[in-house]
């Protein structure tokens, strides 16, 4: 491992449920800002202070997402060729409604000015909101305590609210509050060249159209510039504490302000409670936006800020009992679990026009792009945690599915289609197409997501209504986009694609891709030949929308069973593609330390001469597909790629974890299980101020899932074969399967499952057949080190 390595103690103190900094540090405000973010899956917001940063030495990312809002970019190609990406769809920094200004006589809060006595920033995972504890002394020596609560609702996607309470400690003075919209937003402006962050929007940031205010409430709308989208951000302010106060209200063009003044009392406190909330035309008509944003408002203020706590806490309640993990002996590396856990929580609750992030909504980078992580990485999780979520991310593909279409025809593909390798409304966003539009496989793992969400639900009305389509409508393209190669045997293949690793592109039969597509074509021809026999109107529809032959199934199975896959005899190991083990193995003792990640110091031309990989290629291959390779061969393969992988990728980790676990790496195992677990919260691969890393967020818990319990899903039946760390005494977790939830218990002398949910539920345990019914249980081994527990 190359890079993953911290050597600072954590910056965050962590209680079991509780992320938190007592210390105020500038030189790490960007970082905080992702690690304290909040969101419900539509509303994301950093965790940047209200006040703002003005006049601090630190940067700031005032960040305010809302998922599926963007705004489309033009690329600047100097050399465009036919089919290049044209635009780039980027997530829009909006409405800032987070501003909330103090003033002590004209001594403005600020953290840049005056002398901060006491400091506490939290989240604690059960409750669902951030705290900001405070004790300010000004410049002329006034104190005061400050004590901040944000909540984004887990209950209504579109509100978020403040409470923001005073208690002046040695003066009585007056007290000015501004609670402001500001309009005048632009993403985040980036010092340093990252081909990870969001691209520039040159301009084309939102500009305000509409700003309306009475009394103590106010409305801003706001539109896009090409993309045609409009948004409504509406706020109703509430003082309590005071019984005279005065109220202004203060515009410009682009912000609106509710400004309170009255005479603030010594050890009185006095809280100002703030509700906002937003909505687009993504989606509701224009003319009702204003109307619903201040309605919700209005309607979260009468109902008080003490009932949207209760159901952050009801909501999170019932969530962790869903996931019901816990670690026994390595708390440090539970809390890392947890964190991650919580950001996946915040992440979801898309709807079916929208997927979840590389950066979810903590950051704009990747411009908020969706990628094929959120099926690979992301889906288990939610498919065993929170299957109607699960759902949504595959109805989302339906909805993009006919600029897929599109795609595949400016590829010059006459049928099919190719899901575009970044977007968030359909629209291929890549701008380098040997990393981007090359990487085919993404068909292939939105395929097998449709196929893990019917064997783990057993809802096949998703396949009948839109996965079929889905499923037929990419396998086409496979089947264009190869051929039989008669110096290969007449075996079928792909040329110029990229595989999952990114240090190799443009290659042929790229052995992960064909694996992929090969398994893509079979599902794709027994799904025709199930769905013709067993439900024939619905496939007769879908075959008259699209045009399906009869002979295409056919077509599909024979490419499917005659692939090639590349195979080296002498190394007895699966080369990543034809030409991978000719180059040149990199030289890793001569790179300095400072040169990873490769991708910022090399040009992509140098990486691609050498045997040097960016993430499991083969290896995630294994995972996927794991029955169609033996555990030897799985060993020689894994001996081979891990020494050559920088692990550049934050993807990286997780997928060699599990694998490493079923090869009986246990040592090995845990080692990349707690770098995935810790890998945001310690910031290891230095970059976490530009954004959470969603996928590997989720890939901590298919380490724990998939690795220490070998949990898979085959032909529709639900397997494990547990192991026990080392370093833990015990470690627990639950999972939904087709209707029933199962809970899995590994301590030191056995493994116990519980049918919590559901009539009954039928598994193997280490290749045993196992059966519960209602309320029971089963005891069984496992083997450690090489033995069997008793």
């Amino acid at each position: 491992m190359k890079q993953l390595k911290s050597e600072s103690p954590p910056l965050y103190d962590s209680e079991p449920w509780k992320i938190s900094e007592t210390s105020l540090s500038l030189k790490n405000n960007l970082l905080s800002e992702t690690i304290f973010t909040l969101g419900n899956g539509y509303i994301g917001m950093r965790g940047s202070f209200e006040e703002g940063m003005a006049g601090a030495d630190c940067r700031t990312n005032n960040g305010i997402y809302l998922n599926g809002f963007f705004e489309s970019v033009p690329i600047p190609h100097a050399e465009r060729g036919h089919g290049y990406a044209a635009n780039t769809q980027t997530i829009l920094n909006v409405t800032n409604s987070r501003i909330i200004e103090l003033y002590l006589e004209e001594e403005r809060f600020s953290i840049a000015s005056g002398t901060v006595l006491s400091y506490e920033r939290a989240i604690d995972m059960r409750k669902g909101y951030l705290i900001r504890d405070l004790l300010w002394r000004s410049p002329s020596g006034r104190e005061v305590k400050i004590s901040i609560k944000r909540l984004i609702s887990y209950k209504n996607r579109h509100l978020v609210a403040f409470s923001y309470e005073i208690e002046p400690v040695n003066f009585s003075a007056t007290i000015k509050i501004k609670s402001a919209l500001n309009g005048a937003v632009d993403n985040h402006r980036h010092e340093e060249y990252d081909p990870r962050f969001s691209a520039s929007l040159g301009g084309l940031g939102l500009s305000v159209t509409d700003i309306q205010s009475d009394g103590e409430k106010a409305v801003m709308l706001q539109s896009t510039q090409r993309s045609k989208l409009k948004m409504a951000c509406a706020m109703v302010n509430s003082l309590s504490g005071v019984k005279q106060r005065r109220v202004e209200i203060e515009r410009s063009n682009t912000l609106v302000s509710v400004n309170y003044q009255f005479e603030g009392k010594k050890n009185e406190k006095v809280t100002l409670e703030k509700y906002v909330a937003y909505y687009t035309t993504r989606d509701y008509p224009e003319d009702e936006l204003c109307p619903l944003a201040e309605r919700t408002a209005e309607n979260s203020r009468n109902n008080g800020f003490q009932a949207l706590l209760s159901g952050q806490e009801e909501a999170l309640a019932d969530y962790w009992h869903k996931t019901g993990v816990e670690l026994d002996g390595d708390s440090f590396t539970e809390r890392g679990l947890r964190f991650n856990l919580f950001h996946l929580f915040q992440a979801a609750g898309c709807e079916s026009k929208t997927s979840i992030g590389s950066k979810g909504l903590t950051s704009e980078g990747y411009d908020g792009h969706y990628f094929w992580e959120a099926e690979i990485y992301m889906f288990p999780f939610y498919c065993a945690i929170m299957p109607d979520q699960a759902r949504k991310l595959l109805e989302y593909r339906y909805s993009i599915l006919d600029y897929a279409r599109s795609r595949a025809r400016e590829l010059s593909h006459p049928r099919g289609a190719l899901f575009p390798w970044r977007t968030i409304a359909g629209e291929e966003g890549s701008s380098y197409y040997p990393a981007g539009t090359a990487q085919y496989h993404i068909n292939a793992a939105i395929a097998y997501a449709v196929c893990k969400y019917i064997e783990m639900t057993g809802d096949y009305t998703f396949m009948l209504s839109q996965g079929a389509e889905i499923i037929f409508e990419t396998a086409r393209l496979w089947e264009d986009l190869g051929a039989y190669n008669l110096r290969k045997g007449n075996r079928f293949g792909f040329h110029e694609v990229t595989g999952p690793d990114e240090y190799t592109a443009l290659v042929n039969n790229n052995c992960y891709t064909n694996l992929m597509a090969s398994w893509h074509l079979d599902f794709a021809a027994k799904t025709a030949r199930r769905m013709s026999k067993e439900y024939p109107e619905e496939y007769k529809n879908i075959a008259d929308k699209i045009d399906l032959q009869d002979d295409e199934p056919v077509a599909w199975q024979r490419a499917a069973d005659n692939m090639f896959i590349p195979y080296d005899e002498i190394l007895q190991i699966h080369p990543q593609d034809d030409s991978f083990l000719d180059k040149e193995i990199w030289d890793f003792v001569s790179t300095p330390a400072e040169k990873f990640p490769l991708l910022l110091h090399y040009h992509p031309l140098v990486i691609y001469r050498y045997q040097v990989c960016k993430q499991p290629d083969i290896i995630l291959a294994h995972l996927l597909l794991g029955d169609r390779f033996s555990l030897e061969q799985k060993r020689r393969d894994y001996n081979y790629y891990e020494p050559i992988t920088t692990h550049d990728s934050s993807l990286s980790p997780s997928i060699f974890g599990v694998v490493a676990s079923e090869l009986g790496y246990h040592e090995e195992s845990y080692r990349f299980f707690t770098i995935s677990s810790r890998l945001d919260l310690d910031n290891l691969f230095k970059d976490t101020h530009f954004g959470a890393h969603i996928g590997n967020m989720a890939g901590s818990w298919l380490c724990l899932a998939y690795g220490f319990a070998g949990m898979r899903t085959q032909h529709g039946k639900l397997s494990f074969k547990p192991v026990l760390p080392d370093l833990l005494k015990k470690y627990q977790f639950r999972i939904f399967f087709r209707g029933t939830q199962l809970e899995i218990q590994v301590d030191q002398n056995k493994v116990v499952y519980k049918l919590l949910q559901g009539n009954s539920i039928s598994f193997k345990h280490n290749d045993v057949a196992v059966k519960l019914a209602t309320g029971e249980q089963f005891e069984g081994t496992y083997f450690k080190n090489n033995s069997i527990t008793s």
